[in-house]
């Protein structure tokens, strides 16, 4: 029979209760690089005052993808525009549809309300990021 002794080191510690906390602080190391919900980054204020759309662009009931800003414009109702983020906060993936109400990730499946950024369909837990817009004439301004 083999058994394994615990020889005690200078410091008090043995070797196995060492090696434990070795495992404990990588296990921890690894969690706290774990991914979850990711956040989108917000928009560069240098966007802030900036026109990103055309009022007849966004569609009433539907939206449009600003891919190229990472941002969705929305019109829920008749004269009524919004803004969020185009990252979906599940995994970060661009979204790439707007239909039906909703605006769509590609990626998992993952759908979200066009008038609040809500989730309407996981496995997205939170909801878009909103940025505040203004119509100025025939155009949709960040504020």
């Amino acid at each position: 029979m083999v058994t394994m002794s615990d020889d005690v080191a200078p410091g008090g510690f043995g070797r196995r209760t060492v090696l434990c906390g070795v495992g404990v602080v990588g296990v921890a190391a690894l969690a706290g690089c774990a991914g979850g919900d990711d956040k989108p980054a917000g928009l560069a204020p240098s966007m802030k005052g900036k026109e990103i759309a055309k009022t007849a662009d966004v569609p009433v009931g539907g939206g449009k993808i600003l891919a190229d800003i990472k941002v969705v414009v929305t019109q829920p109702t008749q004269g009524t525009f919004k803004a969020f983020t185009a990252v979906c906060t599940h995994q970060g993936c661009l979204t790439g549809k707007v239909a039906g109400g909703l605006v769509q990730c590609p990626c998992h499946g993952s759908e979200f309300k066009i008038a609040d950024g809500s989730v309407a369909r996981g496995p997205a837990a939170k909801p878009l990021q909103e940025y505040p817009v203004q119509v100025k004439g025939d155009g949709i301004v960040l504020i």
